[in-house]
């Protein structure tokens, strides 16, 4: 799933659909570790996988768990002919060893159901993503998906994306890529960030699709996420970002009070 980069027109963020409120729905609690949580949150998600579908495989801790619950489905037989879409290497080796058909967008590009984790999450149920690194492959599947169904503990939470603190991640070629970070640096709409390369030791980090990463770090929360969203798509060099913006259908937060579920009414497609 290899995806250059073009050059040759600015792209441009959806248009945000009226503001939307959010269902919410919770199970009962108890005391559990985080992990316990996580995976708790994540057999909550597999409940939207049924027999005959094509599944979007997230990245990460939590959907790893996923990842693993729907290889124990398959083997208990309690779902049956099931195709995976992986969003990463990593994760196209786990599903493998569980013995989980797989195939790619080229062969199926339309997906009913995918299940990811998110590294911050709004009000909205806007997200932040790609901090494992797999933002664009993520994005490209989860975008396919008739529903997205996105897994968070609560420490994801926060009032406006960019305001955890931590990485929001762009990936970008890696042409010129001293370039690309200072002229993300210096757009407007992401005004105060603080633009860093990903290391990986003493080398630059590469992405699965052999880019770069640029790690935006905010002081405060960005001002308008789809303000900054379309001023970085628009730069020449740059190949996606970690804003994933109207996509998240149901978001299963886990915590230390119990998992609950948050649904938008209108889905996306």
């Amino acid at each position: 799933m290899m995806l250059r980069a073009s050059t040759s027109a600015p792209r441009v963020a959806a248009a945000r659909p009226a503001r939307r409120n959010v269902r919410i729905m919770a199970t009962a609690a108890t005391q559990l570790s985080q992990d316990e949580l996580k995976k708790q949150a994540a057999w909550k998600a597999v409940e939207y996988v049924k027999s005959g579908m094509v599944v979007g495989l997230g990245t990460g801790s939590t959907a790893a768990f996923a990842v693993d619950r729907i290889g124990q489905l398959l083997k208990e037989g309690k779902l049956t002919n099931i195709v995976g879409v992986p969003t990463s290497i990593r994760t196209y080796e786990q599903a493998l060893s569980l013995g989980i058909p797989l195939a790619t967008l080229d062969e199926q590009p339309k997906l009913d159901v995918a299940i990811d984790g998110a590294d911050e999450v709004d009000p909205n149920l806007d997200v932040v993503k790609g901090r494992g690194g797999a933002l664009l492959r993520e994005k490209m599947v989860e975008m396919a998906s008739a529903k997205f169904v996105c897994i968070v503990d609560d420490s994801k939470l926060v009032d406006g994306l960019g305001g955890s603190k931590l990485a929001m991640p762009v990936e970008i070629v890696q042409f010129c890529h001293k370039y690309t970070l200072q002229r993300l640096q210096n757009l407007p709409e992401v005004k105060g960030c603080v633009a860093k390369l990903r290391m990986n030791g003493d080398k630059p980090y590469v992405t699965d699709n052999s880019n770069y990463i640029v790690d935006l770090y905010f002081e405060t929360p960005i001002v308008d996420s789809h303000a900054a969203s379309n001023a970085i798509l628009a730069l020449d060099g740059v190949v996606d970002h970690g804003l994933f913006l109207d996509m998240v259908d149901v978001c299963i937060i886990a915590g230390t009070n119990g998992v609950e579920v948050k649904e938008r009414p209108n889905p996306k497609h």
